[in-house]
């Protein structure tokens, strides 16, 4: 399962694994794919850096990246006070209402949330960056399009590769034009934050718009075959995400979440702006469907929607309120039916590469070699 760009960055399977656990990111490097750790959840750079330094420690010097939330262009001068204070009062009487009439206790006094994802502000991605070009990461990914020019010129003086995710052709071509190395294709039937074209459509156009810049294929990608389906497309190798959300190596820090995920079916997810602003794909419950009603206020945009919601996600998955109970996850999650070591989660994908390309080469009439 090796591509040009497998080969670029020394890795056996051209797999990226995107995770926002150091554990499944090592994991992954280990058994001889790419991890890349979330940054999102990191407020304080000392978290980022333990973590980091967890992640380097596990992974037997094999190469991984970091994905972080910046935007393109910034505001200056805001801060995260000023974005709070710009939540209407309504939105927060909504959020009130909608945890009392769940029963969901109220976090001890002086209990911070645990909850708290402000990544995607520029001084706090910046501080990321900050502590991650003290490592040996070989690839920086931005979830939220091209990062800042200076950024992407920060990255190539460390001999780091940047990559970018693009739900179209349109955005795709503009990482082009911005200097970005990788694009990550990524189809509607992703977890997070996903756009409107599907995987199948999608992953060509993108191959086709910004050749030859390698491309990787994200959404609805859990099996070899369908891995290999990704590279018959034309990309270079596969991102995936969701996938690993139920691996034994992964904290999420709720049983009665893992259990939801295991029982879930591909229809059992839905794209909605109640968890940060934009649309995202997660888990369908009480919570998204009382946020997608037009009976309701209506979400925010991001960033505020992000901090309305803070506290009471905490409050939500600390007491694993099973009605609300979500997280981001793909359509993918009806494949997600054990909890499975990183490593066999890899060797299931290799075998069902090699039976796809035994299977396409019979069918051409060739010998599989």
């Amino acid at each position: 399962m090796e591509t040009e760009l497998s080969r670029q960055l020394g890795i056996e399977h051209a797999i990226f694994g995107f995770t926002p656990f150091p554990e499944v990111a090592a994991a992954i490097t280990r058994a001889g794919g790419f991890g890349v750790l979330g940054a999102v959840r990191y407020t304080a750079p000392d978290d980022l850096a333990r973590d980091l330094d967890r992640l380097h420690e596990h992974a037997d010097g094999k190469p991984y990246g970091l994905d972080v939330v910046m935007p393109a262009k910034k505001v200056d001068g805001v801060t995260e006070a000023d974005v709070e204070a710009m939540i209407p009062e309504e939105h927060r009487g909504f959020v009130r209402e909608l945890l009392a009439r769940h029963g969901v206790p109220e976090l001890a006094e002086g209990e911070a949330s645990g909850w708290r994802i402000t990544g995607w502000m520029e001084e706090v991605a910046r501080g990321q960056l900050d502590v991650a070009f003290d490592y040996p990461i070989k690839l920086l990914a931005n979830a939220l399009g091209s990062p800042p020019a200076d950024v992407i010129a920060r990255a190539h003086d460390h001999g780091v590769l940047v990559a970018a995710l693009a739900g179209s052709a349109r955005h795709a071509r503009r990482h082009a034009e911005a200097g970005i190395d990788v694009v990550v294709a990524q189809g509607y039937e992703a977890g997070g934050h996903t756009g409107e074209i599907g995987s199948m459509v999608l992953v060509p156009e993108v191959v086709e718009a910004v050749a030859p810049l390698p491309v990787l294929a994200a959404g609805g990608i859990g099996s070899g075959e369908q891995v290999a389906a990704g590279l018959a497309l034309g990309a270079q190798g596969v991102w995936l995400g969701s996938l690993w959300l139920t691996t034994e190596e992964a904290d999420l820090h709720s049983e009665a979440l893992t259990a939801k995920l295991l029982a879930a079916g591909s229809g059992d997810t839905v794209r909605s702006r109640a968890l940060t602003g934009k649309p995202a794909r997660q888990l369908r419950t009480a919570w998204t469907d009382a946020w997608d009603d037009p009976a309701g206020p209506g979400t925010l945009p991001m960033p505020l929607q992000g901090l309305l919601v803070a506290e009471a996600v905490s409050r939500i998955q600390k007491y694993e309120v099973g009605e609300l109970l979500g997280t981001p996850v793909g359509q993918i999650v009806g494949r997600m039916t054990s909890e499975r070591s990183v490593q066999a989660v890899v060797d299931d994908l290799t075998r069902g590469f090699e039976r796809a390309v035994t299977r396409v080469n019979r069918i051409a009439g060739r010998s599989a070699t």
